[in-house]
């Protein structure tokens, strides 16, 4: 599936939802990185950037096969080999989004995953989140491992660091990174007054083939303007 952003528009939306970041607090400080799959590159988050101070030149192109920079002199996100790995596993993503969401980097920390809960999760994330075990940031053991789980999955939950998500465009995989720690939030309350119920395999099954379901998606993949 070809990308919808050229370099330019890539730079564009990586900007908007790196400020939506910040403001939903999914990360706080420097921390955090993004990219987004263009026509010659893919274009990532430079490295310690805070997103509420980013600018769009913040937001710069390497070559998606050795991650070398093109056209600045800026550092790339160290974290640069994770999202091209994601890239490769998955031709359908256009766009990668990794922060250090709070409720989801707890749970990540229990070794625990996120049930299927409720109708927004199963339909736009998906009912089975992968939980890696910790592993030191930045390098290719990293890459590695989100490789293994990022190809069936559209959100991986890292131990003792964050939560990682793919989309169609940057807002699919924003809006994903954000379901997946309100659905966080929303468990640990549940937990708080008693046993949960969760869905079963049935009606996780049912969730997934309404048909508004699918309208909302095609919403937030762009395939509906």
């Amino acid at each position: 599936m070809p990308s919808p952003y050229t370099v330019e528009t890539a730079k564009r939306d990586l900007w908007v939802y790196g400020r939506k970041i910040a403001e939903r607090l999914l990360i706080v400080g420097p921390g955090g990185n993004t990219s987004a799959r263009a026509d010659t590159a893919l274009v990532v988050k430079a490295s310690g950037c805070a997103f509420e101070d980013c600018t769009e030149d913040d937001y710069i192109p390497i070559d998606p096969k050795t991650g070398e920079v093109i056209g600045s002199t800026k550092k790339p996100t160290c974290e640069v080999y994770m999202h091209i790995a994601c890239f490769l596993k998955r031709p359908d993503a256009n766009a990668v989004v990794h922060t250090h969401a709070p409720i989801a980097t707890a749970l990540a920390m229990t070794g625990q995953s996120l049930p299927p809960i409720y109708p927004d999760l199963i339909a736009l994330v998906g009912a089975d989140i992968p939980v890696l075990p910790y592993i030191i940031p930045a390098g290719k053991q990293l890459a590695e491992a989100v490789a293994k789980v990022i190809g069936d999955h559209n959100a991986v939950l890292l131990s003792n660091h964050g939560l990682l998500t793919v989309g169609a465009n940057v807002r699919e995989a924003y809006f994903r990174n954000l379901i997946v720690e309100e659905a966080c939030k929303t468990w640990l309350a549940a937990r708080a007054f008693g046993k949960p119920y969760v869905l079963t395999p049935e009606e996780v099954h049912a969730v997934y083939h309404l048909e508004a379901e699918d309208y909302r998606r095609a919403l937030l993949r762009g395939d509906i303007a």
